[in-house]
């Protein structure tokens, strides 16, 4: 299995090099260009000036868009309907992506195809997912699978004291890990920043979030690399901390190892920043080049020397996620291999350990629990805090590594 996944298929990996982390990708320009969502309140007042309007329009507009969540300028009352007239004359919209279809789980996760509006390339849909109550991932707690009896009944709505949503940052990927059914799909095109912030706004909507209020956190682990459209996705961050009021740390990236995205990253202002996950997934570089191409350019020092440089605050840890295929990398002698990895970084580090979920066309194998739990076990009694992430929408291919736009049972 090993070998054949060592197959030089590295056309669709994104090239960078220290000056191109960002979006590099027209498409993205090309469907943001009359939308208001995704500007900050500065550029919305700059909007205003320049179609005649006082720069304080800018303020109401935010307002409008991040807090109360409107989704047609129609219905924003707090401009005068001369004004709503003259923008939509003029072609603006409001640009908030729609949940097009939604796939419900037996355990209260939500799946959603994510529609932007208009028309050509936005008809491609994206996913995004809701996990009431999380995976646990965020927290680094907990390791019980969900219980059968809690099942929802149809059309049942489960209570929740905290919730998870995953958002993607481009349509496909290309970074071509070999256990991922997003991978499937190739690279189609990057995100805009608008449209990875409406994700997040649309499914706050749906649930009636209250900001400030309810717990929710944010993982940018759906379709993507977020590093390899770092523009995009650390100005839907922007947009989601400074208009929306979420914090940047309930908000975890999670990336490949990206190494010129790390870089960026580490210069970002602690107030804007979100956690940082780096997705291991293998304990040495032999077996992790052939689980994920990416690290034929990065490998795993290269990729820990630049998260070096992310200054973390105060009980921040970095989390080293890792995959577990049977009989692949479930092993206990790759767990103490992590274990020295992990040990020799010097970071204050976490493992969350994610069992493989399996998906059609891949051919590997999920591990026993009695592997994990010995993976498990071995790590702690190295020293290394580590918990076992939830499969959280398995029966409908929400859960990790499962993102393909599935539509049949």
């Amino acid at each position: 299995m090993l070998t054949q996944a060592m197959a030089n298929d590295f056309g669709q990996l994104v090239q960078l090099d220290d000056s191109d982390s960002g979006e590099g990708n027209r498409d993205s320009k090309i469907v943001s260009e009359k939308r208001l969502l995704g500007m900050d309140t500065v550029s919305l007042a700059a909007r205003m000036l320049e179609i005649g309007e006082p720069a304080w329009r800018g303020p109401q507009l935010a307002e409008a868009l991040y807090r109360q969540r409107i989704a047609e300028i129609n219905d924003i009352t707090t401009l005068p309907k001369l004004l709503r007239q003259k923008l939509i004359d003029q072609g603006w919209e409001v640009g908030r992506p729609r949940i097009a279809q939604v796939f419900q789980s037996v355990d209260g996760t939500e799946r959603y195809l994510v529609q932007s509006p208009g028309n050509g390339l936005d008809l491609q849909t994206v996913e995004t997912v809701w996990m009431p109550e999380g995976d646990e991932g965020e927290s680094g707690d907990g390791t019980e699978p969900v219980d059968p009896d809690q099942e929802l009944k149809a059309g049942e709505k489960k209570k929740w004291d905290r919730a998870t949503i995953c958002v993607s940052s481009q349509v496909g990927c290309a970074v071509n890990c070999q256990f991922c059914l997003t991978a499937k799909l190739g690279l189609q095109r990057n995100l805009t920043h608008g449209e990875i912030a409406g994700q997040v706004i649309a499914v706050l909507d749906r649930h009636g979030i209250e900001v400030g209020r309810d717990r929710v956190n944010l993982v940018f682990m759906g379709m993507g690399e977020p590093f390899l459209n770092y523009d995009s996705f650390m100005g839907a961050v922007r947009i989601l901390v400074e208009e929306v009021g979420l914090s940047p740390q309930r908000m975890t990236v999670s990336t490949s190892g990206i190494v010129p995205g790390i870089e960026r990253f580490a210069l970002e202002p602690a107030e804007v920043r979100p956690k940082l996950a780096i997705s291991l997934n293998a304990p040495n570089d032999k077996i992790r080049e052939a689980l994920m191409p990416i690290n034929r350019k990065w490998p795993i020092a290269a990729v820990i020397d630049a998260v070096r440089g992310v200054k973390l605050r105060s009980r921040e840890r970095i989390t080293f996620e890792y995959v577990l295929l049977g009989g692949v990398t479930d092993q206990a002698e790759h767990a103490v291999e992590v274990a020295r990895l992990v040990r020799r970084s010097g970071l204050p580090a976490k493992v969350n350990l994610i069992a493989w979920n399996p998906g059609p066309g891949i051919a590997y194998s999920m591990p026993l629990h009695e592997d994990v739990e010995k993976f498990r076990g071995t790590l702690a009694g190295e020293g290394i805090p580590t918990y076992v992430r939830r499969a959280r929408g398995r029966d409908i291919y929400a859960a990790c590594g499962q993102l393909k736009r599935t539509v049949e049972g």
